[in-house]
Formats: structure tokens, C-alpha cells, sequence
């Protein structure tokens, strides 16, 4: 949950992706994305100390294997999410994987990020598409505008 949170991939990156992939020092991930694209993205100081940890607990090649080190399923990671959202008292979205990344995109840009990066980032082609990510409400055109306004005084 958190790398997903973290970095806005998509699931089946996260379940694809392999400790070779994570540059702990420069923190980057090597994500392979639709198309087999591969493209490099950014993470937290917060998300490499949490890898940091899991990694030597983890004895396979996938940073997130079954139990048997192989690839987990998208059912197997959405009942793991479900079950601990229940137990934090969370009431799970029901596409609680995918709203990560809407979650991820939106806060982007809440908190400065350009669309353009975002777009990157998330690994589409359009920006047509990462608009579609982008749903961002009222309150934060308005915070936005108060910020760049030529007629404010800050």
C-alpha cells in the first residue's frame, strides 16, 4: 500500500517489481509499465526506510512474492488491502487498488507537482489521460488561484 500510495504505479507494476529495480541510493524505481515500457520513478526517503526493512525479510527476487516467491495475484494483494483497511477501521473504496493512484495523482498536484511530471510519472502517453487522474475539486482551483493571482498580495 504504501509504494502504491508512494509512487502511483499501477498494480501489476508493484507485483512485477523485482529488488534489481529499486535504487535504494537514488531513490528510484525501474517500474515496466503497458507496452513493456519501462520508465524511472521517484519515491520517498519515508517508502526506501520501509524496502530498507522489508528486504531482508523478503528471500525472493520479487519484492512482493507469494510465500512460494512467485508472482501474487491482483486478488490475492486486493484481499490483503481489504483485511487491512478492515483492521485499521478503514471502509475499503471498492476499487481500492486503482483509487491509490487517483489518491496519488490528485495529492500531486495539490501539493504543487506539475501536470506534466505527473504525467510522466504515471506513465501515459496523453496528458488527455492523466487528466482523467486529475479530478480536483473547487477548493483547489481556489487555492491555486489565491497562490498565482496577479491581484494578490502575498
Amino acid at each position: 500500500m504504501l509504494l502504491l500510495a508512494d509512487t502511483g504505479c499501477r498494480s501489476g507494476e508493484a507485483l512485477t517489481l523485482r529488488w534489481a529495480d529499486v535504487d535504494f541510493d537514488n531513490l528510484l524505481l525501474k517500474l515496466r509499465g503497458k507496452g513493456a515500457k519501462d520508465r524511472l520513478v521517484p519515491f520517498s526517503l519515508e517508502l526506501r526506510r520501509h524496502l530498507w526493512r522489508w528486504k531482508p525479510i523478503c528471500k525472493w527476487d520479487l519484492v512482493f512474492p507469494t510465500l512460494r516467491g512467485q508472482h501474487m495475484g491482483r486478488r490475492n494483494e486486493l484481499r490483503g488491502v481489504k483485511r487491512l483497511c478492515k483492521r485499521l477501521g478503514i471502509v475499503a473504496p471498492a476499487r481500492t487498488i486503482h483509487a491509490f493512484r487517483h489518491t496519488f495523482a490528485v495529492n500531486y498536484l495539490r501539493r504543487g507537482g506539475s501536470v506534466f511530471h505527473l504525467q510522466k510519472v504515471l506513465g501515459h502517453s496523453s496528458l488527455e489521460m492523466t487528466r482523467r487522474y486529475a479530478n480536483l475539486v473547487t477548493e483547489d482551483l481556489q487555492a491555486v488561484h489565491e497562490r498565482v493571482s496577479l491581484l494578490s498580495y502575498r
